[in-house]
């Protein structure tokens, strides 16, 4: 059985994995779409052998899994698709509920450690089915996704808080929402097929920024926006698992130990799997 493979079900991950669905490059595996906390669950539960998982995922059970090299989904400043909505600034929401999604245990930890960490208060978070419905009623709210594009556009710019944009100002380093990793079994028993898997998926990654159009035009067709967003967009994420992400990953996880929300730091150096 080839092995299957996390996907996340948002158009943040088309610069990867559109080369799969225009057919141009064949992915030695089973890609497997979902949102991030499913495919956490389906990884942590062994119905996945590799993929993306969330860097809480990672962090909170290191031992689980293997860091794979090359790839991530983060940001250098702003992330765009992973939002805090308030008409009051995040400084004053000591005790006040926030809506969180029920999608991205990364992001609703990002946010924690903003709140708590640099601003110092508690908030009381609240997962709930549907965040942004929550915002539209005028309640603080933690959007992901195309949900939070959505926000961005919906509601007033001094009641948008993109968390990568707060996580740079206050760290000096990149957000990192994604890793790729391998389940530890399936990487000492089967490591030719998950390098195989990483070369699909890193010459996927090389067509997507040489067809940039075309990821675009892709992307419009799943979820369309305004002339011009994508490039944006697209512009500022970062895909690749290079030292400056693997620095953000580290103070991530630093940060997620202070507040005891793991039990050790673990490693942010990718393991080393050579070539087939």
């Amino acid at each position: 059985m080839s092995l299957r493979s996390s996907r996340m079900r948002y158009v943040n991950d088309l610069p990867i994995y559109a080369a799969f669905d225009e057919g141009v490059i064949d992915y030695p595996g089973t890609l497997v779409a979902d949102v991030p906390a499913r495919l956490n669950a389906m990884m942590r539960d062994g119905a996945l052998d590799m993929g993306p998982v969330s860097a809480f995922e990672y962090a909170l059970d290191a031992d689980r899994y293997v860091l794979l090299p090359d790839l991530c989904i983060g940001a250098r400043e702003e992330i765009v698709s992973v939002l805090l909505i308030s008409s009051l600034p995040p400084a004053v929401l000591d005790g006040v509920k926030i809506a969180t999604t029920k999608e991205s245990a990364s992001g609703r930890n990002l946010l924690r450690i903003l709140l708590e960490r640099r601003y110092g208060v508690r908030a009381n978070f609240v997962e709930v089915d549907d965040p942004l419905a929550h915002a539209r009623a005028g309640e603080p709210a933690m959007v992901i996704g195309d949900a939070a594009i959505d926000a961005a556009f919906e509601f007033p710019s001094e009641q948008v808080y993109d968390l990568g944009s707060l996580w740079r100002d206050w760290t000096g380093e990149q957000s990192i929402t994604a890793v790729w990793v391998a389940r530890r079994e399936i990487f000492d028993a089967r490591v030719d097929e998950v390098r195989a898997c990483l070369h699909a998926l890193t010459d996927a990654y090389s067509w997507g920024r040489a067809n940039r159009n075309r990821v675009i035009a892709l992307a419009q067709s799943l979820k369309p926006r305004p002339p011009g967003f994508y490039e944006i967009y697209y512009g500022k994420l970062n895909f690749t698992f290079h030292s400056a992400a693997q620095r953000g990953l580290a103070a991530y996880c630093r940060e997620l130990h202070a507040l005891g929300a793991i039990e050790n730091i673990p490693p942010f150096v990718p393991e080393v799997i050579g070539v087939a």
